[in-house]
């Protein structure tokens, strides 16, 4: 059994809670602590779980909405089945056989 990573993204709803609900309204206050983004970046940031953030953007995030990267970022674990691919029980073992039915030739 593995173990499937996955993430739940909250900034849209710790923005909420800080009276922050267009998404332009971080561009401004995220330039003040050096991060320079356009509206379109922050747009995707907001609305859409980010595969790869900078430390920097997260700081500054957790510093605009005043909470910590845990209150950001929730990670989640699955448990998943792996499937079985036959090659390593099938080690040593003669390959299976293709065969051919063919009807006779009178009927």
């Amino acid at each position: 059994m593995i173990r499937k990573m996955g993430h739940t993204w909250h900034l849209r709803t710790r923005m909420a809670g800080k009276g922050l609900f267009q998404t332009s309204d971080l561009v401004p206050l995220l330039a003040e602590r050096g991060i320079h983004l356009s509206r379109e970046q922050v747009y995707r940031m907001v609305t859409q779980p980010p595969q790869r953030l900078s430390l920097d953007t997260l700081a500054a995030l957790c510093n605009i909405l005043d909470v910590t990267p845990n209150d950001l970022i929730e990670i989640t674990t699955a448990p998943t089945e792996v499937r079985r691919t036959g090659t390593s029980e099938s080690v040593g073992k003669p390959a299976p056989r293709h065969t051919t039915i063919r009807r006779p030739q009178g009927l």
